[in-house]
């Protein structure tokens, strides 16, 4: 996508020449599939251990931070630089929001306070359902099909996994994994396929 154009300006010393401008387009590339990728592994990481395959571990600390953390709020500044203001504000978000899990879930030691209970854990994921449900609306007139299953699986895990943190039921938890299974694999899927299809130059991988 072209942007504003950068002007280059080159002098000659020599007396008698006069000065030259060229100018080149900024390009920027499709910076969606790194945001939803980022996302969507680590959805899928953590949904392993909310259905209680492994417990909460290093693997997915680490892929918190870089993956679905800084390289997903990367992409969004690049879609807001790019004016895209729906695609910038999700995975600025979504990546605030991994980041902010991951200080939950160790920083306490670091920052000198306590972790949060059971109900802080149900209210923030009920306050990151709601807005997931808002963006969700966001989707419905420009969205693709993959895009709004995305954002309607995510809210549906969000709430889910809220009603089990407030319960303290192990079993709910286990359902909201089972969602994020799903948006998770969708939005891996989004993204590995706006990589191909814009490499073949059709449409190999629909969405």
């Amino acid at each position: 996508m072209a942007q504003k154009s950068s002007v280059v300006m080159m002098m000659n010393n020599l007396p008698g020449q006069e000065l030259i401008m060229k100018k080149f387009p900024i390009k920027y590339s499709n910076t969606s599939p790194l945001g939803l990728i980022g996302f969507g592994f680590t959805t899928i990481m953590l949904s392993f251990a909310n259905v209680t395959l492994f417990k909460l571990n290093s693997m997915i600390i680490g892929l918190g931070i870089f993956y679905g953390g800084m390289a997903q709020f990367v992409a969004g500044t690049y879609e807001l630089k790019k004016g895209k203001t729906f695609s910038g504000t999700a995975f600025c978000s979504y990546g605030a929001f991994w980041l902010s899990f991951v200080t939950m879930a160790v920083g306490s030691p670091f920052l000198g306070v306590d972790p949060p209970d059971h109900k802080a854990e149900g209210i923030f994921l009920l306050f990151w359902a709601v807005f997931t449900g808002f963006m969700f609306i966001g989707t419905l007139k420009h969205g693709h099909i993959t895009l709004k299953t995305v954002f309607l699986t995510l809210a549906i895990t969000l709430l889910i996994l809220s009603i089990g943190a407030f319960t303290e039921s192990g079993t709910v938890t286990k359902v909201g994994g089972g969602f994020g299974f799903l948006c998770g694999g969708v939005a891996f899927y989004t993204a590995v396929a706006e990589v191909i299809d814009g490499e073949q130059g059709y449409t190999f991988m629909p969405i």
